[in-house]
């Protein structure tokens, strides 16, 4: 039945009338914030962001050609150091500001081998204006702003709402008093 709703999706995404992100994410006790479903980077298929409820997340919109990229490497070392605790990076490809890869494969291979990013990917969209993924609209609702540029990072905590948004200059390693403050919180 998945393997069916998901060719059902795509076909729907191919023929420009949905996109696998306006997929709702029912799920119980999800935070609005995180009830939205997106495109896993390497293969396209749907995840629910409901799965990491009750965890301390770290989004960040991410781009392959810009001079932010290497944050990658930083992004990664929290989240190793962090993810047994309760954090979890989850990384945001986008071409909003021209400086992405053309294809998901190539985002994906790219990660990976140069910086072997191991924390959860989407698929490439918008994150910002009127095109901007579900997700994105629902942190500048939350009153968190929309990206300024590639590698403009968010904290949620574990209760689902927004902590803080971080410029691309603030580099990883300058947020872990704030996520150690976050996972200590109760939801």
């Amino acid at each position: 039945m998945n393997r069916l709703r998901f060719i059902v999706r795509r076909w729907l995404v191919l023929l420009g009338l949905g996109s696998v992100a306006s997929v709702p994410a029912a799920a119980a006790g999800c935070p609005a914030l995180l009830n939205h479903t997106m495109g896993k980077l390497q293969d396209g298929s749907p995840q629910s962001l409901c799965q990491y409820q009750g965890k301390v997340i770290l989004a960040v919109n991410t781009a392959s050609y810009c001079g932010f990229t290497p944050q990658y490497e930083g992004l990664e070392a929290l989240y190793k150091q962090y993810k047994d605790q309760g954090l979890v990076v989850l990384g945001f490809p986008s071409n909003d500001f021209n400086q992405e890869k053309k294809s998901n494969q190539e985002i994906a291979d790219f990660c990976f081998n140069t910086y072997g990013v191991a924390f959860p990917m989407f698929e490439a969209s918008s994150v910002r204006g009127d095109k901007a993924n579900p997700f994105f609209k629902a942190l500048e609702a939350a009153g968190a702003g929309a990206p300024r540029w590639n590698f403009y990072k968010y904290l949620i905590g574990r209760d689902g709402q927004v902590i803080d948004s971080y410029s691309s200059l603030t580099v990883p390693k300058k947020l872990t008093a704030e996520i150690e403050k976050a996972l200590k919180a109760q939801p």
